[in-house]
């Protein structure tokens, strides 16, 4: 996987040293993966970007090679705010002031919040599978708890989920993408990856640190910035296949956080880039490329 890209490792102004690959020329084109994957979940479709995009693909502080501190009381560490500034540093350490970015679940929360915080930095972006966090945890009920069980698991205190998963995380890791593993939708050496990194104790209570900051001071922030919308163009692409969002209209929903928003679903579940690599990409591209 990544054949023909670059290792580097960034350290940011906040301690955090942040692991991406890049490959390619031209416009920067930040990718940035969800939960519980790696940067690995590009492998599909980032090599193709790359004859057209200076890509970079980066692994969120506290998953995959990146950093994991330890969570502060308040979860600021793991805050979208945090992390955003985290790749928003980076990219400018690449030589990228100003890019465009696209992030799936848990990474596209961070690509909400960077166009918030950081428009001078992003002129275009493009969120999958996800709608913003108050509006999901405002709109809760008993399906959507069954579905996104996590938001309210890995929110317990410290260290009660991190103990559990920590004592089987190939079990957790297969609950959550075991169909697709087995399905040959997500490949063999982009599984071991994701188990490779599931296994350190560091990565479970950085992934639980994750969701208590949305559920607290991530929140905080959202309420903050109510009369805020994302001024850059916004790309929503959603799984046509996914179940919670029959319930929603995604994209008048949006346009309640943005300005110009356009988007669809396509014809997978929740794992846009690996179920549906060709569509993904030429969606995206087509974006991006305007």
């Amino acid at each position: 996987m990544f054949e023909g890209f670059t290792r580097h490792r960034i350290e940011t102004s906040q301690s955090t040293t942040i692991n991406l690959v890049t490959a390619g020329t031209g416009e920067g084109l930040l990718l940035l993966h969800g939960c519980p994957e790696t940067l690995v979940m590009w492998h599909k479709i980032a090599p193709v970007f790359a004859g057209d995009f200076a890509v970079v693909a980066s692994d969120l502080r506290g998953y995959g090679d990146s950093s994991k501190p330890h969570g502060a009381s308040d979860h600021g560490t793991y805050s979208f705010r945090a992390t955003a500034r985290d790749q928003v540093e980076v990219m400018k350490v690449l030589g990228h002031d100003r890019f465009v970015v696209v992030g799936h679940d848990r990474g596209a929360r961070v690509v909400h919040r960077m166009a918030l915080d950081h428009p001078g930095a992003v002129r275009k972006a493009a969120v999958l599978d996800i709608l913003p966090t108050m509006t999901l945890y405002e709109a809760t009920d008993a399906q959507f708890a069954r579905a996104y069980w996590e938001w309210f698991f890995l929110i317990q205190d410290y260290d009660f989920p991190e103990t559990l998963i920590g004592a089987a995380p190939e079990k957790f890791l297969r609950y959550e993408l075991g169909p697709l593993v087995d399905g040959g939708v997500i490949a063999q050496e982009a599984w071991n990856e994701y188990l490779r990194c599931i296994g350190d104790r560091a990565a479970i209570h950085a992934m639980c640190e994750d969701y208590r900051a949305g559920a607290s001071i991530d929140l905080e922030h959202d309420r903050s910035d109510l009369d805020r919308k994302v001024t850059c163009p916004l790309l929503v692409l959603w799984g046509g296949e996914n179940p919670i969002w029959k319930r929603f209209d995604m994209l008048d929903t949006w346009r309640q956080r943005a300005v110009t928003v356009t988007g669809e679903a396509l014809p997978c579940g929740h794992y846009l880039p690996e179920e549906a690599p060709d569509a993904t990409y030429s969606r995206l591209h087509e974006f991006f490329s305007e």
